[in-house]
C-alpha cells in the first residue's frame, strides 16, 4: 500500500502514480514553506509596527507573491488524496463499477474546467509579462507568480489523467480496491492517515 488511502503494486500506472507523486510531495514542501515564511513575516511585521513603529517596508507586496504560492503549489497533492473538499453524500452509498463511473465523471468535469482555468491563467501571467507588470512599492515582477497558477493547475491536470487512467482501469477489471485511485474511507481511517501525516511516515513512503 502506497501513502494514505492510494493503492500501488508493479503496474505502469502504478508507477506513473508514484513518479508523479514525488513532484507533487516536493512542490508541496515548497508551499509549506511558503506558509512558514508568511508567518514569520507577519510576526516580524506585528512586533516591528508594535515596538519600533517600524513595520516591514512592503508587507502587502511581499504577501501578495506568496499567497498563491500556499494556495496553489499543494493542489494536485491533494487531489492524489481525494482531500478536496466535495459533497459525496450519494456517492458514499455506491460500490464497485458503479461508485468508479459516478468517481470517473466528477474527473472529467474537472478536467474540463481546469483546462479553462489553464488557459485564463497562462493568458493573465503572459500579459503580465509582456506589459512589465510590478508591485507598486518594491517593484517585484508579478508575472513568476502568476505563472504558478497555470503551472500547478497543468500538474493537477496530469493527475486527473492518471486518475482517469484508474478509474478506466478499474470499470473494465472490476476491481474493488484500483491503484493510483482515493479510496473511500470512513473517519477513523481519515484520522488514521492524518496522524501518519503529522509523524513523518508519510514523507517516508513517497521518497520510497
Amino acid at each position: 500500500m502506497s501513502s494514505h488511502n492510494v493503492r500501488a503494486d508493479g503496474s505502469a500506472l502504478s508507477r506513473a502514480d508514484r513518479a508523479l507523486h514525488r513532484i507533487e510531495a516536493f512542490l508541496t514542501t515548497i508551499g509549506g514553506l511558503a506558509v512558514l515564511l508568511a508567518m514569520l513575516i507577519s510576526v516580524a511585521n506585528i512586533l516591528g509596527r508594535k515596538l519600533f513603529n517600524m513595520p516591514v517596508p512592503g508587507y502587502v507586496a511581499i504577501m501578495q507573491q506568496l499567497v498563491p504560492l500556499m494556495a496553489f503549489l499543494g493542489i494536485a497533492f491533494c487531489q492524489r488524496l481525494g482531500g478536496h473538499i466535495r459533497m459525496d453524500i450519494i456517492v458514499q452509498r455506491l460500490h464497485g463499477r458503479p461508485l468508479w463511473l459516478f468517481e470517473l465523471v466528477g474527473i472529467l468535469l474537472m478536467a474540463v474546467l481546469t483546462v479553462a482555468l489553464i488557459y485564463g491563467s497562462w493568458d493573465h501571467a503572459e500579459r503580465a509579462l509582456r506589459l512589465g507588470d510590478t508591485t507598486d512599492d518594491l517593484q517585484i515582477p508579478t508575472w513568476p507568480v502568476k505563472m504558478v497558477v497555470p503551472v500547478m493547475l497543468t500538474t493537477l491536470l496530469a493527475r486527473l489523467a492518471l486518475q482517469t487512467w484508474g478509474y478506466l482501469a478499474a470499470l473494465v477489471s472490476g476491481a474493488s480496491e484500483p491503484v493510483a485511485v482515493p479510496l473511500p474511507e470512513d473517519p477513523a481511517q481519515q484520522a488514521l492517515h492524518e496522524a501518519e501525516t503529522v509523524s513523518g511516515r508519510e514523507e517516508e513512503e513517497v521518497r520510497a
